[in-house]
């Protein structure tokens, strides 16, 4: 099993040059074989780890995301980024010692976001700041190369308009953030403007469906690509369609099903 401080160099060093995607799995059995697949790095997903459970995303506890934490850190040889919403805490200090419990978990990155916990809109400019600058301090404080990554969840349904949310990023930045995110950014020359905004510093686009490929994102500077809950989404529409196709009598939905073979293969495989 590769050391946490090697993932964690190997984590930082990928941010530095190129263009990667980082596959977000819900489960241990998902982490695996995205390794095996060849992927250098991998973001947990809040819900889609939050559906494996019978729950809707932010339905789940901060021991909860913890503990599914520390499941995948072991589980993989490959770096794993925390989607740790919130923080699960409103106040700094709250924020700060919830990323000190990430950091035990054996993760390379941790992202904290500006949305709400009472689920009501985004927090104020100035106070989500503040929250950043309590992650960076706490990680600074444990002495632990883990990356920092502050998301504005504000072009996810809340009005934002992309010159806001590059706003909010650039001052992320300032506070400390070695990574920044907006969910929702989809337009080119948006995108563009996002990464010329808080260069040099690295940004990561969500790909939630068909849009832009790998090397059309990498032309426009982003770093890294993640897809969140999209891959456990594809995986629980193939269910639901071989399951209402079962109740209506028929079992052709099990055709496309992988073999029992080859999942074997992959997970005998042991992690270095």
């Amino acid at each position: 099993m590769t050391d946490v401080a090697a993932k964690r160099a190997a984590f930082r060093a990928l941010h530095e040059q190129g263009c990667f995607v980082i596959p977000n799995p819900w489960d241990i059995g998902s982490a695996r074989l995205l390794q095996h697949l060849g992927f250098k790095a991998l973001a947990s997903t809040s819900s889609g780890f939050a559906w494996t459970t019978g729950r809707p995303d932010y339905g789940v506890t901060r021991d909860d995301a913890l503990a599914h934490l520390s499941q995948l850190c072991a589980a993989t040889d490959l770096p794993v980024n925390a989607d740790f919403q919130g923080g699960f805490a409103a106040e700094p200090e709250g924020v700060a010692a919830s990323v000190l419990r990430t950091v035990e978990t054996g993760i390379a990155g941790v992202s904290i976001e500006d949305r709400r916990e009472d689920g009501a809109g985004l927090y104020e400019k100035a106070f989500a700041i503040t929250r950043i600058r309590a992650a960076r301090a706490a990680i600074d404080g444990c002495g632990q190369d883990v990356m920092l990554v502050a998301r504005t969840e504000g072009l996810l349904g809340d009005g934002f308009t992309v010159a806001e949310a590059i706003d909010r990023l650039v001052a992320f930045a300032q506070a400390g953030a070695d990574c920044l995110y907006a969910p929702g950014v989809r337009d080119k020359n948006d995108i563009a403007a996002m990464v010329r905004a808080v260069a040099p510093k690295p940004v990561n686009v969500l790909m939630s469906g068909p849009c832009l490929t790998v090397s059309e994102l990498a032309v426009l500077g982003v770093r890294r690509i993640s897809v969140g809950g999209a891959l456990a989404r594809v995986a629980w529409a193939a269910m639901l369609k071989a399951a209402e196709e079962m109740k209506q009598g028929s079992f052709d939905g099990l055709a496309g099903a992988a073999s029992g073979k080859l999942l074997n293969g992959i997970f005998a495989e042991r992690p270095q």
